[in-house]
């Protein structure tokens, strides 16, 4: 069965808004750090509600696009708005509760694992993925490869090889939900320094005080914009 004929949906009013706002950033030339005006003016411009504007200014925000400052208005974070489209956001808002889900099962019970059973190879490989993570972060990046470098190296440490492949099915999703996490504000440094508190409990070979740090750091990777985005809140 084909779904090319399933019944069509009407494009959301700040769909279009966030259309006309890149291209308005592509013409008028604009770079991060520059501020978009006021959502007022935009909304007036557009002839389109405030709420409409934005709710476009949210979406735009959860995908790391902008930085609304209180009080202080819109700035762009990048050179341009390539915005990811909204059903794409909406199917990834569905399915990532159940991977943080997942994810706090497997890998609390790794860390664990890892603290009774790692050699002195996987605690170089943990030290090692810290120090790219903080690399990347210090030149400005996110850390997403030193994170996926760390959690695959506590994985190693393990040394269980059914949870590995039970890591292996859902690797797809994790960095989903690993780009979506770091992409958050300050949200790199807090997560180097829960990798810290991982690793220090995996080298004391503290099990219990292993998969209470990973625990926590997998709770604060659940806390994202995306989770509270309510993508029909105004159509």
């Amino acid at each position: 069965m084909t779904d090319a004929l399933r019944p069509m949906t009407k494009q959301r009013l700040y769909e279009q808004v966030l259309d006309r706002l890149r291209q308005y950033v592509t013409e008028g030339g604009l770079r991060a750090g520059d501020r978009l005006p006021p959502e007022r003016d935009l909304a007036q411009r557009l002839g389109v509600s405030r709420a409409s504007v934005k709710q476009a200014i949210v979406v735009l925000e959860v995908q790391g696009l902008v930085e609304a400052r209180h009080g202080g208005g819109t700035y762009l974070v990048r050179d341009s708005l390539d915005v990811e489209p909204v059903e794409r956001m909406v199917e990834r808002r569905r399915r990532l509760p159940d991977v943080l889900e997942a994810r706090e099962a497997l890998e609390t019970k790794l860390a664990e694992l890892a603290a009774e059973r790692r050699t002195d190879d996987d605690l170089h490989a943990l030290r090692s993925a810290l120090a790219h993570m903080a690399e990347e972060i210090e030149a400005g990046g996110h850390g997403v490869e030193g994170d996926r470098l760390f959690h695959a190296a506590v994985t190693a440490a393990a040394h269980s090889g059914l949870l590995a492949e039970f890591m292996r099915t859902i690797a797809e999703q994790i960095a989903e939900s690993r780009t979506e996490s770091l992409r958050q504000p300050d949200r790199p440094h807090r997560s180097l320094a829960q990798h810290q508190a991982i690793l220090d409990a995996i080298s004391d070979g503290q099990p219990r005080r292993a998969a209470t740090a990973m625990r926590r750091h997998v709770r604060t990777v659940a806390k994202v914009r995306l989770l509270d985005w309510d993508p029909e809140e105004q159509r």
